[in-house]
């Protein structure tokens, strides 16, 4: 079958519903969602101009999608791929990759969720090397856990829509300085995530000492298609200013998240953590997490 493939910056509606086709073809048969959070918010919104759609088409179907965000003046670009099910096996995710590395000169960083064995030997056959592992881990909120234990003098309280997000932006900033992505968040990443149907300002819980947002919890559920069964609690993103780092107010505040999480029927709830991150991981399996998968990504 003939094949082709076809650069573009900003898709149309016909081409975005095309990709979200495959991406949903492809998480039914891999149990897994094969694009992150950003971008499949980059696929529904817009994003980040200098960013790439590479389709690969084979006759007149969409085989497979990639997306390529731009330059990163140290680490170099990064990209997703994924092959639509019913075309792979045929030498279609090289032609893909071979695709997004002339886009991008032959410099890539490429993230495969829930460490594919396809994605694996894919990687392995271009030469790329795996630098970096993001765990998922789970927990039951069945099972008991203690209740959050707030330093003196901080109140805890849920994020003020039109109110917060500038302070909620430094907070991030500070928390995240050495996390390369979450630290470089925007406005616009927020207010974007603020028209997700998931978004509920009582799950977002925030810290305040002398009325100033020193941390935060925000939490999500998936539901509504992102998982085959039952809903999901997830622990998004705990953050603390350094100025209260060692004070215990992270512990506190995953446990208030996870308390919400509980009140709203949830029985089970998950979260990221860089697996170089190891205070973090002992925080978490001081909670009562594991490890239930790994999300890798490969550089050449």
């Amino acid at each position: 079958m003939e094949t082709r493939v076809e650069i573009r910056g900003r898709l149309g509606e016909d081409e975005v519903a095309a990709v979200l086709a495959v991406v949903e073809a492809a998480t039914e048969a891999d149990g897994v969602r094969p694009l992150n959070e950003h971008v499949m918010l980059h696929l529904r919104y817009g994003g980040d101009e200098q960013a790439r759609a590479v389709l690969l088409y084979a006759g007149d179907r969409l085989a497979g999608y990639a997306h390529v965000d731009p330059t990163d003046a140290v680490e170099g670009p990064s990209g997703e791929l994924v092959i639509h099910p019913d075309f792979r096996r045929r030498g279609l995710g090289r032609r893909l990759l071979e695709a997004v590395l002339a886009e991008t000169g032959g410099r890539l960083r490429l993230w495969a969720h829930g460490g594919h064995p396809g994605a694996e030997r894919l990687a392995a056959s271009a030469g790329f090397e795996r630098v970096r592992s993001l765990w998922q881990m789970r927990r039951s909120l069945f099972a008991a856990f203690p209740d959050p234990v707030v330093p003196e003098g901080v109140r805890l309280d849920t994020f003020r829509p039109g109110e917060d997000e500038q302070e909620w932006i430094g907070v991030n900033a500070r928390a995240f300085a050495t996390h390369p992505e979450q630290g470089a968040w925007t406005i616009e990443d927020l207010k974007r995530r603020e028209q997700e149907p998931w978004f509920d300002p009582a799950g977002f819980i925030t810290a305040r000492r002398d009325g100033r947002l020193v941390g935060f919890h925000w939490t999500k559920i998936h539901g509504d298609g992102e998982h085959a069964h039952e809903p999901l609690g997830e622990v998004y993103v705990v953050g603390v200013d350094p100025s209260q780092q060692g004070t215990g107010l992270g512990r506190a505040l995953t446990l208030a998240g996870l308390r919400h999480l509980r009140a709203r029927g949830l029985a089970q709830a998950m979260l990221y953590v860089d697996e170089a991150n190891t205070p973090a991981i002992r925080l978490y399996e001081s909670l009562g997490f594991t490890r239930w998968d790994t999300d890798v990504m490969y550089r050449r």
